[in-house]
């Protein structure tokens, strides 16, 4: 095996490590965070992300991020929970006020519900 594989296999036998050690609570909002960090830079929430606000990727990132808490919520509890609806509620805001054009109501990013 050749050094950059064996790299590459610590790697991933540390990153397994990692997530053994951690509650699914934790690794959702791990996810959740970056999600929110990501649409935030693209709305250009961020200093010096201002000049880069790109709406198209904010509303696939915050589209990601209501998927993940609507599926999670019910398994999360209120103490847990709260924090993601609150994240989510504040970048769809932004990306309302971002808008040029604002979406009909009820068709901005995370906020259809999926069809049964």
């Amino acid at each position: 095996m050749d050094s950059a594989a064996a790299k590459s296999n610590d790697s991933i036998v540390t990153a397994t490590r990692d997530l053994r050690a951690l509650s699914a609570v934790e690794i959702v909002g791990a996810n959740a965070v970056d999600l929110m960090t990501a649409a935030a830079v693209k709305l250009g929430l961020y200093e010096g992300t201002s000049d880069d606000v790109d709406l198209a990727e904010a509303r696939i990132l915050i589209e990601a991020l209501a998927g993940l808490v609507q599926a999670a919520v019910p398994h999360l509890g209120h103490h847990h929970a709260a924090p993601l609806r609150d994240g989510l509620k504040s970048l769809q805001a932004a990306f309302a006020e971002a808008q040029q054009y604002p979406d009909a109501p009820g068709t901005g990013p995370g906020e259809r519900q999926p069809s049964t």
